[in-house]
């Protein structure tokens, strides 16, 4: 038994070490930072934003204010026992990832779902990804970016899934681990919205479940990466909804990027072959 666990050990140990140098070498956690970048040049992306700008940043006023109110003393107070002196600062991350958690939840599900589509499609036009972007909605001729798109062909952004809150309370007990627990609980956070954060890009490109699976595990390292570092700007409070936006235009370059610099890995190809 001793010798299975030192095995099972040595074998997380090596796929976390080639997924860590996957996100080194793709430098893909900086695409959230650019998009912020991006976003502030370029004027015409700010459209769908401004657009929901009043009742998105209420709503993250809202929810922030009241989850501080009724849930961060109760949760430093549990986080005393565990986490000694730096309770405060873990339980206001946990308040925080809450927070963020309920307001893309009630956001994504009544507000902003048809401006996200829009900002990442615009962002693929002012990279000239107009044969992409065409694949999932009309293009108009002239205007800036967001002028120009048309009416919706295929909508992707699917609601909060069920499944993905499950597993959002099922991560959460680590956060009463000791800075480890709430380091583990960002990266499986960030896990899961790496992919997500593409799913526009799957659709645009029509690639099957296979392929997206495929994709996903051959980027894993990059994704985690893109996922940890957007999901960490959206837990800032008040702003969270705004980084929401600058996250889905970096995730847009990140996939111009993907288009210009590289073909599908083979393996994609074949499976598309299949596919078809």
């Amino acid at each position: 038994m001793a010798d299975r666990v030192k095995q099972v050990a040595a074998e997380e140990s090596k796929k976390v070490k080639e997924m860590t140098t996957d996100a080194i070498k793709s430098r893909a956690y900086l695409y959230p930072l650019k998009g912020i970048f991006y976003f502030i040049s370029h004027k015409d992306l700010w459209k769908p934003l401004t657009s929901k700008l009043a009742p998105t940043l209420t709503l993250s006023l809202g929810v922030t204010t009241f989850m501080f109110l009724v849930a961060y003393v109760p949760q430093a107070a549990i986080m005393a026992f565990t986490s000694g002196p730096i309770a405060a600062i873990t339980a206001a991350l946990l308040t925080l990832s809450e927070s963020s958690t309920i307001i893309n939840l009630l956001s994504r599900t009544f507000l902003i779902d048809d401006a996200l589509i829009d900002t990442f499609d615009g962002t693929l036009l002012s990279r000239e990804c107009t044969n992409l972007v065409s694949e999932g909605r009309q293009i108009k001729a002239g205007g800036d970016n967001i002028a120009r798109l048309g009416k919706l062909i295929k909508k992707p952004f699917a609601k909060f899934a069920p499944n993905a809150i499950i597993r959002y309370l099922l991560y959460l007990p680590l956060n009463f681990i000791p800075v480890v627990g709430t380091v583990v609980f960002i990266i499986l956070q960030g896990k899961r919205a790496g992919p997500t954060a593409h799913t526009r890009y799957f659709q645009l490109k029509e690639w099957s479940q296979r392929q997206r699976q495929i994709h996903i595990e051959e980027h894993r390292g990059g994704y985690t990466s893109f996922g940890v570092a957007s999901f960490l700007l959206e837990m800032i409070p008040f702003a969270n909804l705004v980084f929401a936006f600058t996250n889905t235009v970096g995730a847009a370059l990140w996939a111009a990027d993907l288009e210009r610099n590289a073909s599908p890995p083979q393996d994609v190809r074949d499976a598309s072959k299949k596919a078809m």
